[in-house]
Order: C-alpha cells, then sequence, then structure tokens
C-alpha cells in the first residue's frame, strides 16, 4: 500500500491487560464476541493511506499488507492513545450543569471536551477528560477486505468515515471531474463537516474538480 490508497478494513480491537473489546466492524464477529449492539453501524473502516485516518503505528502495518492479509497488531499507549494525564482530571462545579447534576459514570461535554463523571461531592463534579484508552495497550485484529479504486466508492468511503452513515444512504456521481453527492431521507450535514468532506475529497481523489452536495425532492 502507498500514500493515497483507499482500502476497507475489518478490525477486532481490545485492551490487552483485560481482553476486553472495545471495537468491532464486523457484524457476525461482534455476535459471536457477544458484544453486539443494534445501535452501531457494522461494516469495513474506510481507510486512505498517508490521510491520518488510523494511527501511524497501525498505518504502518497496513503499508505493507495485501488484500485478504491478517495481521495482530500490539500497539502501547504511546502509539494510541498516549498516556494518562491527571492533569485532565478536573473539578467543576455543580452549577456548571444548568438542567441536572451528570450522575457517576456519565459523559458530559464541557467547551467541546468529552469527559466521564468520577464523582459528584459537596457541589462539585469530578471529571475525567482523558480518553477512555489512554494508557492502555491496545491489540488490533485487522484485515484488508478491499481496495477501493472507483471515485464515486472513494467519495463515498471519505463521506462514511466522517458520517458514520449507511453507505446505502449515500448516493455518488462523479463525472469530468465534478462529484455531485445525494443523501437519502433529506439527511442534512452540519456546513462544518461537509466542508472537512469536500477538502479530504480534493486532496485525496484524483481528478475532481467540483464537488456538489445535491437536495432531491420528489412530489408527493
Amino acid at each position: 500500500m502507498k500514500d493515497g490508497d483507499f482500502i476497507l478494513i475489518d478490525y477486532v480491537g481490545r485492551i490487552k491487560e483485560t481482553g476486553s473489546i472495545f471495537g468491532v466492524t464486523n457484524e457476525e464477529r461482534a455476535k459471536k464476541e457477544k458484544v453486539y449492539d443494534p445501535r452501531i453501524r457494522y461494516g469495513p473502516l474506510p481507510v486512505i493511506i498517508g490521510a491520518g485516518f488510523v494511527f501511524k503505528s497501525l498505518e504502518n502495518v497496513l503499508r505493507e499488507m495485501k488484500v485478504g492479509e491478517k495481521r495482530i497488531v500490539e500497539l502501547k499507549p504511546e502509539d494510541a492513545f498516549g498516556e494518562r494525564k491527571e492533569e485532565l482530571v478536573k473539578c467543576v462545579p455543580a452549577s456548571v450543569f444548568k438542567d441536572s447534576v451528570p450522575s457517576v459514570g456519565s459523559y458530559v461535554s464541557i467547551e467541546n471536551f468529552r469527559g466521564r463523571v468520577l464523582s459528584v461531592d459537596g457541589g462539585r463534579v469530578k471529571i475525567d477528560f482523558n480518553h477512555p484508552l489512554a494508557g492502555k495497550t491496545l491489540i488490533y485484529e485487522i484485515e484488508v477486505v478491499k481496495i477501493v479504486t472507483e471515485p464515486e466508492e472513494k467519495i463515498k468511503s471519505i463521506i462514511v468515515y466522517f458520517t458514520g452513515l449507511e453507505d446505502n444512504l449515500i448516493e455518488t456521481k462523479v463525472n469530468s471531474g465534478c462529484a455531485e453527492v445525494r443523501i437519502k431521507n433529506h439527511l442534512e450535514l452540519p456546513a462544518a463537516l461537509k466542508k472537512v468532506i469536500v477538502e479530504t475529497a480534493f486532496k485525496w481523489v484524483e481528478g475532481l474538480k467540483e464537488f456538489s452536495f445535491v437536495d432531491v425532492y420528489n412530489k408527493s
């Protein structure tokens, strides 16, 4: 694999110390491992080699792989989500939460930072803003499922990566370097998200000159 290659991968991610699964892309595998969640969209993860879609250490392994090949990769904390930082455990006044004080174990967002509530005591809420997998050694079982070559499928894979949408909700057409994208069910993507998608497509989809999101309405 080389920079700019679009691939689809399946993976199972485990915490080395406990063996517990934190991520899996294949629905049948999720059911087999007894971690299936009907709220999750299952399917291969789109990856553009060189675009930072996965950890650099994992991407380096993918560069050496071929379609159909499987590998087991161990990532130390510094190669994954980093070490835990005590300075990211903070106490905030309960008054910050206008509606209701969150419960222990729940996740909250403050100034665009997401953290888990550790304790609630005396009008103070203690929150851990470290990533849940910070400080953990991770084991990935990865398989390269497919190389994506068609521009329509490349654009679709970019949208799936950034939105988590089912790929059957995305229609793409590319003609003479002009791309048109329609999201079914009239799902509206935020402007900032559209901007990221478009910039990624222009950078990594060869020959692309124009990109449009199209709204289509049918008379009932």
